[in-house]
């Protein structure tokens, strides 16, 4: 009787195993914006709503140099739409930035009113779950 629950314990470990153990996963790119990109149509205040951003993804700015800019900024000019000594700037239209640990905060800073439009985002990433991997 002892054989026959260890041999069934057994099996029901491997297909435990087998189904439900989920295999590492490296970073994700997200378009910050979805397909309208980095700009107010993008609704990029509201665009992280059900998304869960890890340390290490990244995030792609896609938007046109002539109306919009990224930049890097600590909370304070994220919430003032402000750039300082600290901030980082990028122009390229096509700006891949990866995610830290803990608060990022991006905004647009050309034109001047864009930010104060709704042009940031804010983003808490959090470290990546340990995964197993199946052998």
């Amino acid at each position: 009787m002892n054989a026959i629950i260890a041999t069934i314990a057994t099996l029901l470990s491997l297909i435990f195993q087998q189904c439900y153990i989920a295999r590492a996963k490296g970073p994700v790119t997200y378009i910050v914006g979805d397909d309208l990109g980095w700009t107010l149509d993008g609704y990029p205040e509201s665009w992280t709503g059900g998304k869960k951003f890890y340390a290490g993804d990244i995030l792609e700015f896609k938007y046109d140099t002539e109306d919009a800019n990224v930049v890097v900024v600590e909370k304070k000019d994220h919430d003032d739409c402000s750039v300082s000594d600290s901030s980082v700037f990028y122009r390229s239209g096509d700006d891949k930035i990866q995610l830290q640990f803990g608060a990022n905060y991006f905004i647009c800073s050309w034109p001047l009113n864009q930010c104060q439009m709704g042009m940031k985002v804010a983003i808490n990433a959090t470290a990546r779950p340990p995964s197993l991997l199946v052998h």
